[in-house]
């Protein structure tokens, strides 16, 4: 009898034992198909959003380079006032010299014609430089 419940106590021991076993050695597989199954619903999702955000850093990036171009652009336009203020004085300028030219032009054209009698000459144009 006591043999008898010695193995059956060996038994009880060793289908614990297998038990156990039998649950380690498939824990981790159960688990590894959960995360595989996980992977393969959400990746998808998460590659839609990976390429959603890498369209928009290249909008972005465009974006910015716009506006810092755009900055850039400004900045050399009020850098520019002086040459533009140069550009005028010269414009001033060049149309004095050419009213001088035309007023010069003018008499001397006046003076070269003959008047039609020697005696009765024609009135000159008032000069208008400034």
């Amino acid at each position: 009898m006591e043999d008898q419940e010695l193995q059956l106590k060996v038994r009880r021991v060793t289908d614990k034992f297998t038990e156990s076993m039998y649950v380690l050695a498939n824990e981790p597989s159960v688990a590894l198909y959960r995360l595989q199954e996980h992977v393969r619903r959400s990746l998808p999702e998460l590659v839609q959003h990976k390429t959603d955000m890498q369209s928009w850093e290249e909008q972005s990036q465009g974006a910015i380079y716009s506006v810092e171009y755009a900055c850039s652009a400004v900045k050399s336009m009020t850098n520019s006032s002086l040459y533009f203020k140069n550009i005028d004085g010269l414009l001033r300028h060049a149309i004095s010299m050419k009213e001088k030219i035309s007023n010069s032009q003018g008499r001397s054209l006046h003076d070269v014609t003959p008047s039609p009698s020697p005696l009765v000459s024609a009135p000159h144009a008032p000069s208008t430089s400034s």
